[in-house]
């Protein structure tokens, strides 16, 4: 029995009359025998889609801890725990569980959107079995059954269409298209997408108007849904850009702690004579200062809070390391249905016999102004305006209602498009309606490509209505309405018309009328097939949204190349992306010619191109792997099942969260609450400052190991006692430095975080400049620390009061380190003020409080070995501790002048 994927079968559906369709199934049109659907259901299986083999929960939380950043405090635990330092072990393993049930909540995604994809199979199907009609449930549907669709139904499996009836069926989750398609019978050419399958109904999506009878050839797996879902499920996720890095980081670290351990182990025993067990715990010493235990923690929190802010902003995180990924995305591929536009059909154009008329305003909000030749005008004062919206009210089946948040349609787009306009003009649909009640109608369908309505005013006289094919009704049109005058028609002037609001990507319609003297109470054909008057033409589109084009401006601003693939026609394509200055309104490429490029073809098209119209899944899938192996970091959004193989794809998918499907949300790694594009704009701009502080972060956190290892290397070198103990260096590491850092997670954004460009992918976590100030603090830090330990010992000092003075100049050091780490290269003195970020002044006061107790009390002073300092020590740390402060301001000023430089002789 063939199947419906033309990839396994051969069989390309859509290109064969439903004639032979029948044959190829081995059907006919009274539908299956009772007993060949049941061995056909054996063979072939129910229609649903198969469950892919799911990990069990066990293996998914296991999994979270597969991370270079768990195995380094899992390293910090184990040598907390050797210590005998089990409330800091304690800390380490709390961080890691709550590290690993963070992720085990948020990730899954792909087995939810297996679930998702599946539930879109309709529940009951109307079909012939035995040559009686009934209801069939959709899952015992085979090949060759004989279903029945009407208004409101959802597609139970992909059917080759053999007759219908004025058909329409929404396709927008397959394929993007913002209208309902209009189906008929005829075959169509094999390469079609599908968009242009009209002989087809496919699985899952939703009939809009009509009725259709149709033979299934697909079930379950062997549908386009199906299709799609495996598509998913063989769509590998990257690795994050963030997550990358630290694996790096993380190797590179551990490999330096490791022979960094060992160099200075074996230097202490063969140059400075230190017995093995004393080496041994120096050695444990400088690995415990040298692990920034403290980090991975940072890190998650700092990706926690710009979850939450992200959310305040109508972002939704799905999976913490997406946020980070935001700030280095360099390519958005955006859909354009519902996601750059509303999804909701506007009347922007209208064409009388005088004038062409713009209208403003988007979607089905009746709020907009009118113009001619860029200059308002008042409906009121243009009589064949006000024709033209009164007959687009009246000769109409749709109806707009105020929900609570918008306007909700009940019928078709198009035609709650042409209520809208009528509202703009000033008219009430229900005193029209009750002024000219209608008394018959002829309903559109495919074969007149019109709809006509007869009204009766109260006084008895008749107005016939008609709308339709802009070519059909000018062959039933005499005249042309002027000013309530009937003129002759120059059909030459509306063909132009019509030729220019096509150009622009808008569907258009035409609408004529005629006036009845006798008093008919039926329409027949002969009524309304000739004598009309052309009353004029609406130019209809889904527009941009105004806040998607400023977010599409501010995003390439920031240097991100935005990128619209659609499955909408290439002519409407091009249109909206003019509108919204994305490419540059003419190159643009479709699906079909897409199909004919090799990869290395592709990826020059990908980098030039900027629009792609009548794009199939495997199209947009596609593209986003030719762009990341072009090494581009992409954000997709999209709200379709269409959508989803490339959401899972991309570094970052994005979908919508009130038009999108389930499946599109279960996909991406973060839904926009509001549906609109411009919170992109937002959810980038605070991935970047997330990034920015946890660089700060690192840059706050590091210059701290460094230094603590720096002491204790300069102490074996030199041969002295160690100035700090493994249980004081975790007490740093792990209380005050976490404590201090925290505050730099909720740092706001750097002032040109949106004018600069996004950082290179391929650029390490700790770039040349990081690591240059991480080594200038971290010598300022060390000659402080040890300076002051030699000096305390120098003047009699007990070994248990130098180390604690070590200790707290550490601690003193990071405390004045923390406000220089606000900012890379901006003066905090000046540009950022002290008090700009109200945490740091908080946190520092917690810290040197702790720090107190640290030094002062009894249990204190008994766990760590520390002793109470007089006041004039408590001087000399803080003067050292300003010291740092301030030269570290002053190489940032040196910083700034340098990098002027650099600016003034590239302008120049």
């Amino acid at each position: 029995m063939p199947i419906s994927d033309t990839t396994q079968s051969g069989v390309c559906w859509h290109a064969l009359d439903y004639e032979s369709v029948l044959k190829a199934v081995s059907s006919q049109i009274g539908g299956l025998s009772q007993a060949v659907a049941a061995e056909r259901l054996a063979l072939y299986g129910p229609n649903r889609l198969r469950p892919p083999r799911k990990q069990s929960a066990w293996q998914r939380f296991l999994l979270q801890f597969h991370n270079i950043l768990i195995y380094i405090l899992l390293g910090a635990g184990v040598v907390t725990a050797i210590l005998g330092h089990w409330v800091d072990t304690s800390v380490i393993l709390g961080v890691v569980v709550i590290n690993a049930m963070i992720g085990f909540l948020q990730e899954g995604k792909a087995e939810r959107a297996m679930d998702a994809i599946r539930r879109m199979l309709s529940v009951q199907a109307s079909g012939l079995r035995d040559g009686v009609r009934g209801q069939i449930p959709a899952e015992n549907l085979v090949p060759g059954d004989i279903v029945f669709l009407q208004s409101g139904d959802k597609v139970p499996a992909d059917l080759r269409l053999l007759k219908v009836k004025d058909l329409r069926i929404e396709e927008a989750a397959l394929t993007g298209e913002s209208l309902p398609v209009e189906k008929h019978l005829d075959p169509v050419p094999e390469a079609s997408p599908i968009g242009d399958r009209k002989g087809m109904a496919y699985s899952g999506t939703l009939v809009t108007y009509g009725t259709g009878t149709g033979v299934v050839v697909g079930t379950g797996d062997a549908t386009e849904i199906g299709r799609i879902n495996a598509m998913l499920a063989r769509v590998q996720t990257l690795t994050t850009p963030l997550l990358r890095k630290v694996g790096i980081f993380g190797r590179r670290l551990s490999i330096a702690i490791v022979v960094g351990a060992v160099g200075v182990f074996l230097f202490g025993i063969l140059f400075r004579g230190y017995e093995i067990s004393d080496m041994f715990l120096a050695s444990v010493g400088l690995a415990v200062a040298a692990i920034p235990e403290g980090l991975p923690a940072i890190m998650t929190i700092t990706l926690a809070l710009g979850v939450q802010a992200m959310a305040r902003r109508q972002a939704i995180i799905r999976r913490l390391p997406a946020v980070e990924t935001l700030g280095s995305v360099t390519v958005i591929c955006s859909d354009k249905t519902g996601t750059l536009t509303r999804n909701e059909m506007t009347v922007q154009t209208l064409a009388t016999a005088e004038h062409v008329i713009e209208v403003s305003g988007i979607g089905y909000d009746p709020h907009g102004e009118f113009s001619v030749w860029g200059n308002p005008v008042a409906p009121s004062d243009l009589p064949d305006l006000m024709e033209l919206a009164r007959a687009g009210i009246l000769c109409n089946d749709t109806d707009l209602k105020r929900v609570e948040g918008g306007w909700e349609v009940s019928g078709d787009p198009t035609e709650a498009a042409l209520m809208t306009l009528g509202r703009k003009s000033g008219l009430d649909s229900r005193f029209e309606w009750e002024m000219l009640p209608r008394t018959d109608v002829i309903p559109f369908e495919s074969q007149h490509r019109f709809m006509a309505t007869l009204h009766h005013d109260h006084e008895g006289h008749g107005l016939l209505y008609v709308k339709g094919a802009p070519e059909r009704i000018l062959e039933m049109c005499a005249c042309q309405r002027i000013l309530g005058d009937d003129r002759p028609l120059d059909i030459q002037f509306w063909l132009g018309q019509i030729e220019r609001m096509a150009g622009r990507g808008q569907r258009i319609l035409a609408m004529a009328f005629a006036s009845t003297n006798h008093d008919p109470r039926e329409l027949c054909f002969g009524d309304v097939d000739h004598g009309l008057t052309m009353l004029g033409l609406f130019g209809i589109i889904d527009p941009p949204r105004s806040e998607a084009i400023e977010a599409v401006r501010q995003c390439q601003q920031a240097g991100i190349r935005v990128k619209m693939i659609t499955g909408d026609h290439l002519v409407t394509a091009r249109t909206i992306g003019l509108q919204m200055n994305i490419g540059n309104g003419n190159d643009a490429i479709s699906g079909q010619a897409l199909e004919t490029l090799t990869d290395d073809q592709l990826k020059r098209v990908a980098g030039d191109i900027d629009i792609f119209a009548r794009t199939s899944p495997e199209h947009k899938l596609r593209l986003v792997q030719v762009l990341q192996a072009g090494g581009a970091v992409v954000a997709m959004t999209g709200d379709g099942v269409n959508d989803a193989p490339a959401l899972k794809r991309a570094d970052v998918g994005v979908a919508m969260g009130v038009k999108g499907t389930e499946v599109a949300k279960e996909a991406a790694e973060m839904v926009l609450a509001d549906d609109n594009f411009a919170s992109m704009r937002h959810a980038v701009e605070e991935g970047r400052r997330v990034y920015d502080n946890i660089q700060k972060s690192i840059l706050f956190i590091l210059p701290t190991n460094v230094a603590e290892a720096g002491v204790i290397v300069s102490a074996i070198f030199l041969g002295t006692l160690l100035p700090i103990t493994p249980v004081q260096i975790l007490w740093v590491n792990m209380i005050t430095a976490v404590t201090l850092a925290l505050a730099l997670t909720v740092e706001p954004s750097e002032s040109d975080v949106m004018r600069r460009p996004p950082r290179n992918p391929g650029e390490a976590i700790l770039s040349s400049f990081l690591l240059w100030r991480i080594g200038f603090v971290s010598v300022l830090a060390v000659a402080g620390t040890f300076g002051l330990f030699l000096w305390e010992r120098e003047q009699g000092a007990s070994i248990e009061t130098a180390r604690t003075v070590s200790v707290n100049m550490l601690v003193v050091f990071e405390a004045c380190y923390l406000w220089n780490a606000r900012s890379f290269y901006g003066s905090v003195l000046s540009q950022k003020g002290l008090f700009g970020n109200p945490y740091i002044p908080l946190t520092i006061g917690m810290v040197l409080g702790i720090q107190g107790l640290f030094t002062y009390t009894e249990v204190m002073q008994t766990l760590f070995h520390t002793t109470g300092l007089p006041a004039f020590a408590w001087v000399r740390i803080v003067a050292i501790g300003l010291a740092i402060f301030l030269l570290v301001e002053f190489e940032k000023y040196v910083w700034r002048i340098i990098l002027r430089r650099r600016i003034s002789h590239m302008n120049n």
